[in-house]
């Protein structure tokens, strides 16, 4: 399989299941509703964030955070259509990063521009300690970001074993 065909896999499966997991939540679950799935550790939970990671710009006072994650999305994954082209055919561990993060930052941008924030369902905690809710899209964006220092260090090693 080609780089391309490759990361546009991992980008339309992220996609997709993001976008049918947030339809799930958005459709059986209220606003602010919390429903336990493992007691004492994982809720599916309805919140909504118009900022970034872990509800940095989530604000009601300020306007301009959503048009600027848009703009700043679209540039992204024109960076990540910029980085393919330029990543070899053998390094699959950073083309699938690649594909990781454009289907989350595709299923991200795709709430944003629908309704002007992302939808966030995903609630682990310990105790009175929860990990701010998190979706699909942000853990292909984690899985991603992983796939892409793996790559980053077996490319050093192997730097480093030709030289």
């Amino acid at each position: 399989m080609n780089r391309y065909a490759l990361a546009s896999l991992w980008t339309i499966t992220f996609t997709i299941l993001d976008q049918g997991t947030k339809a799930l939540v958005l459709n059986k679950l209220p606003l602010w509703a919390s429903r336990t799935v493992i007691p004492g550790f994982f809720n599916i939970v309805h919140v909504h964030n118009k900022g970034t990671a872990w509800g940095v710009l989530d604000r009601n006072d300020i306007t301009w955070q959503v048009p600027l994650l848009i703009a700043i999305t679209i540039a992204a994954l024109g960076f990540i259509a910029y980085m393919l082209q330029k990543t070899e055919e053998r390094d699959k561990w950073m083309v699938s990063g690649l594909g990781l993060i454009g289907g989350g930052a595709l299923g991200n941008l795709i709430d944003r521009i629908r309704l002007g924030e992302v939808v966030d369902f995903l609630d682990f905690y310990i105790g009175n300690y929860h990990w701010p809710a998190f979706n699909v899209a942000d853990s292909a964006l984690t899985l991603g970001a992983g796939a892409i220092l793996i790559s980053m260090y077996l490319n050093r090693n192997n730097a480093s074993a030709a030289s």
